[in-house]
């Protein structure tokens, strides 16, 4: 339980964060939002275990790497993606990757997908699709597009997180992680030719720094911290179906922030996505037996007090 509420910590922490990008964006570009970001979060983590490095082995090392790369990919891509979608189509399409994530355990891990998996994630599926997909399939624009393909690397990052987490401390998988993360955006800062920081060409104020800072800090390390420990004790698909309500934590904070118009197919995903959540966490095999068991208790309570002559 412990766990589970800690993954919907996370996934209100980054359902606002799709805010803070948003607001960074006017002032940087994709890359250097997730450079600063994973920069910042990586000096911190890295003094908060100096002391320690050594312990950090090659093959951890490499798990580490692995899942940075794909934290890589999903980040760039929905970074790229909210430059050109709002908000909360950004993080409702994010949220697609419960859909993935089943199936990726399937075929990695070979672990059985259970009914009640699969009707949870197609419900919460459904509700996504009320809100991200409010004017048809035909208005998608190139935003959506690379909305969707930031959920795949997402979901191959949570079933990799489920695999290395159990293998290696949490320390050194974020560690490795965010390290990874942090100098492939650098390259691709320099690469891209994104130079607003480097060139000062963007004044360094609190209304610029305070947007990086919360992403780095709360929205990359006390949160990634959060989910690699939690998942010791959650399933891949569990974690998915917690983590997708970000996207209605993303919604509400695009209405009261940046004043995004609620509408009615907004309000049926929203509820639609947390039925889909009650559906995959509520055990009702559970309930069933609970009841079979009042009723069987009711039922010789009766018998007792109506002998037979």
């Amino acid at each position: 339980m412990i766990g589970k509420i800690g993954l919907l910590l996370v996934a209100i922490i980054w359902g606002t964060g799709f805010v803070w990008t948003a607001i960074a964006l006017e002032h940087f570009g994709p890359y250097e939002i997730i450079a600063i970001r994973m920069t910042i979060a990586f000096i911190a983590l890295l003094l908060m275990n100096i002391h320690r490095l050594n312990e950090l082995t090659r093959v951890n090392l490499l798990r580490g790497s692995f899942v940075g790369l794909l934290l890589y990919l999903g980040f760039i891509f929905q970074t790229i993606g909210l430059s050109y979608t709002t908000p909360s189509n950004n993080a409702f399409l994010t949220a697609v990757n419960i859909v993935f994530v089943p199936f990726i355990s399937l075929i990695l891990l070979r672990r059985t997908i259970s009914f009640q998996s699969i009707w949870g994630a197609l419900v919460t599926f459904v509700g996504i699709g009320f809100i991200s997909l409010q004017s048809g399939l035909s208005n998608m624009n190139r935003g959506d597009v690379f909305s969707l393909i930031c959920a795949v690397f997402f979901a191959l990052q949570i079933v990799a997180t489920d695999i290395f987490t159990k293998k290696m401390p949490t320390w050194q998988l974020l560690l490795s992680q965010i390290g990874t993360a942090s100098l492939l955006a650098w390259i691709g800062v320099f690469t891209s030719g994104e130079t607003n920081l480097v060139d000062g060409s963007v004044p360094l104020n609190g209304q610029t720094l305070f947007p990086l800072v919360y992403l780095g800090l709360v929205g990359t390390l006390f949160a990634y911290y959060i989910q690699t420990y939690s998942q010791k004790t959650t399933s891949s698909t569990e974690t998915a179906v917690i983590l997708s309500t970000e996207a209605f934590f993303g919604m509400i904070g695009s209405v009261l922030v940046l004043h995004e118009v609620v509408t009615f197919p907004m309000i049926i995903g929203g509820i639609l996505i947390f039925c889909g959540i009650l559906i995959v966490e509520i055990d009702f095999l559970q309930f069933r037996q609970v009841r079979e068991k009042i009723a069987s208790g009711f039922k010789h309570k009766k018998e007792n007090n109506h002998p037979s002559t």
